[in-house]
């Protein structure tokens, strides 16, 4: 890639990396680099750099990349990542605020701390908030949507403006937030509870997601969303596809809508994988599965 780009970039009080291995960054363990990885200082940094970025300059923003696949050709372009000054958590009464890149599950256990329920799904859910807002993210029969009270973004143009619920259209693991648009914060509504009534709903919903999950090896979470009157899992089995390998890519036997990179698998691999996963169950079942997981990127041209 060009290394000539960070000439062209604001000067901001945050840190600049050229051709920047993002590998590190997601779960899967697999992808090119960044052109350019931008660390903001703060909001008053991240704001100045969105207003001053040429608008002709690419612009990715990540978290934890839990639910992110990056293609190995890299992210042309600047991706940004939110550190420590992103992931505050305070309460205020039954409301708790986060930064957007506090864990979900750190806000689970924060609610439970201060004895407030409504929260303990998003121990289910790997993942930062900024991500969970975006896309709705749900588990277990709750959404973002059920505790969602305002949220905090910077539009194309650097400014900082609020949103409330009536604002946002939340759908299943879908906003019309816009795409270009970046979540620094979110407010949520919890219930006051007994502390130990939480925990133990927590620890329950921990203990299901590690005995049916195969949380411990290198997947991105769930491949493909449910479609409407079928679970995806279901579908993928009974195209039979549990088990199936491309390259280092497989797909779980634990459970079948998780692709794993089982040491040695390229980005191709799991997306070559995933598509084939979706030709079986559409020429199986006639189901159309649409993908959950976020695919970035450009392909290796060698």
């Amino acid at each position: 890639m060009p290394s000539s780009l960070i000439e062209r970039l604001p000067k901001v009080s945050g840190r600049y990396s050229e051709n920047t291995d993002l590998k590190k960054l997601v779960w899967f363990r697999v992808g090119g680099p960044a052109e350019v990885l931008f660390k903001p200082k703060d909001l008053a940094d991240l704001c100045h750099f969105i207003k001053e970025c040429p608008k002709n300059i690419p612009v990715t923003i990540i978290g934890v990349g839990s639910n992110l696949l990056i293609r190995d050709g890299g992210v042309p372009g600047v991706v940004i990542k939110l550190g420590g000054a992103f992931a505050k958590i305070s309460i205020e009464e039954d409301k708790v605020i986060v930064g957007a890149g506090a864990l979900d599950r750190t806000v689970a256990l924060t609610g439970a701390e201060n004895g407030l329920s409504g929260f303990e799904f998003l121990s289910g859910i790997p993942g930062t908030i900024g991500g969970a807002v975006k896309m709705n993210a749900g588990c277990y029969g709750n959404e973002i949507k059920d505790i969602f009270e305002w949220c905090k973004v910077i539009t194309q143009d650097g400014e900082c403006k609020t949103l409330n619920k009536n604002d946002i259209d939340f759908d299943y693991r879908h906003t019309n937030l816009a795409d270009s648009w970046i979540i620094v914060e979110a407010c949520f509504k919890g219930n006051p509870d007994k502390k130990q009534d939480i925990v133990q709903r927590l620890n329950k919903i921990m203990t299901e997601r590690e005995e049916s999950q195969p949380t411990r090896s290198r997947t991105g979470g769930s491949t493909f969303k449910n479609p409407p009157g079928h679970k995806a899992w279901e579908l993928i089995d009974q195209a039979g596809c549990r088990g199936y390998q491309i390259g280092g890519a497989l797909v779980s036997p634990k459970h079948c809508n998780f692709l794993i990179n089982e040491g040695t698998a390229t980005a191709i691999d799991l997306e070559n994988l995933g598509n084939y996963v979706k030709n079986k169950v559409k020429e199986i079942g006639h189901v159309d599965l649409d993908w959950e997981i976020k695919r970035i990127g450009v392909f290796n041209d060698s």
